[in-house]
């Protein structure tokens, strides 16, 4: 049998349901695992071992009293700094929150640890969570396990490395321009981004945010396997009265026609060669599989661009726009911010941007009505270089339009599913769309394409062949709570 911190969840919730192993032994390998790793990588950026170790003890008392912990039976699983949890600070990445501690869980937290999950570690994110990169000034720098030359992506970028070198089976992120579906994507992972009200979400800590992050940033799971997506999300989608955005929408629905439409360069956009391969290869195996796959035209995804950052940076603008991003002292946060807020100047106003958005979000209601599937990249090129969005304007303009399919969904409230296709050392992926409230569609597809490929175990950092070795890093301000 594997090692405890190398199995899914699935393995580890059966093992611990049946008494095979304890919640405290699981818990135990996690944290080992932890300690073994993340010095190369800090992908998690604060330690609480003495409270999950407390929390495993409770758990294993519970099964010795004959209660059911639930799906996610003593399940190791990391949460990102941006999400409350009790008695943590919700940083975001940045200083100015340092002292922003949660006096509660925000609900998809809740959730996972009604579940039976118990949270080892706090995973990192860019200054603001404003990147497809992962390095704060508050937190430093976190890598890549399967390459340090690669971003881990952003901006959960800690929850994609951690998921990815086998700290905690599954990774809780969030996702407003792919922050969930790229570090999946650059970590080989699935990784989930769920309809708009389908997980509750809410950061009682902090002041509630404008309507563009209200209609378009949602949590979701990364794991190594697709049934670990499915099992994660059964947990975090369980109701909460706090969100007023939440829907208790059933899980499965009903049959859809097994029709995929195949977008290879939705609106033109430039895609590499190895990215049109895993997206035809897994059109292949979808076909194998019972689908009907046709290259179709599919509504437009530029202008959603337009509409995300004018909705995104209308937050920031309401927050105190970039003089508040650079009280930060993150360099590459107010960078990124000139940049979007620059792109986003340009574009539609907040009350436009939503006008707009109607009717696009009708348009592709009614594709997706035809074709339940669609199949697109994950993004136009293969995993960037390491920061390559704070190089020059050149550099910022290859990866921004790289990223149309990660800017885009999220204005549309459908859900989407990155599914790796990659290898150790080489990450890649491919991303598929869905109905809105049609997550079962994508985890069925998901399955298929999972299926053609080796199961994905936890890699040990930079042990692939050629990858680049990294120098051991620590974080700039990690922290271990007893």
């Amino acid at each position: 049998m594997d090692e405890l911190w190398a199995l899914p969840a699935t393995a580890i919730a059966a093992l611990v349901r049946a008494r095979a192993v304890s919640v405290v032994e699981v818990t135990e390998a996690a944290l080992a695992r932890l300690d073994a790793v993340n010095p190369a990588l800090n992908a998690v950026v604060q330690t609480f071992a003495d409270r999950a170790l407390d929390d495993a003890r409770t758990h294993d008392a519970r099964l010795s009293a004959g209660h059911d912990l639930g799906p996610l039976a003593g399940v190791p699983i990391t949460v990102k700094v941006n999400t409350d949890q009790a008695g943590h600070a919700t940083t975001n990445g940045v200083a100015l929150q340092a002292d922003r501690i949660a006096e509660r869980d925000a609900p998809m937290v809740a959730n996972l640890r009604r579940a039976g999950a118990v949270v080892v570690g706090r995973t990192n994110t860019p200054g603001f969570s404003m990147r497809w990169f992962c390095r704060s000034a508050l937190h430093g720098d976190t890598l890549n396990p399967h390459d340090a030359a690669l971003t881990p992506g952003g901006s959960s970028g800690g929850a994609g490395a951690a998921a990815a070198a086998g700290i905690g089976a599954l990774a809780q992120g969030t996702d407003i321009a792919g922050s969930v579906r790229y570090p999946a994507y650059a970590c080989n992972l699935h990784g989930l981004r769920p309809s708009l009200g389908r997980v509750p979400n809410a950061n009682a800590s902090s002041p509630d945010r404008a309507i563009g992050p209200q209609i378009m940033a949602v949590s979701g799971p990364l794991a190594r396997s697709i049934d670990d997506v499915a099992l994660a999300l059964r947990a975090m989608a369980a109701a909460d009265a706090c969100d007023p955005w939440h829907v208790a929408m059933p899980l499965e629905g009903p049959p859809l026609p097994r029709r995929c439409a195949l977008a290879l360069a939705p609106d033109g956009m430039a895609v590499a060669p190895e990215v049109s391969e895993a997206v035809l290869d897994a059109a292949k195996v979808l076909e194998a599989a019972g689908w009907v796959v046709q290259d179709v035209e599919t509504p437009p995804m530029r202008p959603a661009v337009d509409i995300n950052l004018a909705l995104w940076m209308g937050d920031l603008r309401q927050g105190g726009g970039l003089v508040r991003i650079e009280a930060a002292e993150d360099r590459d946060a107010t960078l990124i911010g000139r940049r979007l807020m620059a792109i986003a100047e340009a574009g539609p106003g907040v009350e436009a941007a939503l006008q707009q958005r109607l009717g696009l979000v009708r348009a592709w209601q009614q594709f997706v009505a035809d074709w339940p599937l669609v199949l697109c990249p994950v993004s136009g090129a293969p995993p960037f270089a390491a920061h390559a969005d704070v190089g020059d304007e050149a550099a910022w303009a290859a990866v921004f339009d790289a990223q149309l399919t990660q800017i885009a969904l999220p204005v549309l409230g459908l859900p989407g599913l990155t599914v790796a296709t990659g290898r150790p050392g080489r990450p890649m992926g491919v991303q598929l769309i869905a109905p809105r409230w049609r997550e079962d569609v994508l985890l069925a597809a998901g399955r298929a394409i999972a299926a053609a490929h080796p199961p994905i175990r936890p890699v040990d950092p930079f042990a692939a062949a050629g990858a680049a070795q990294g120098p051991a890093v620590q974080p700039a301000a990690n922290q271990t709570v007893g």
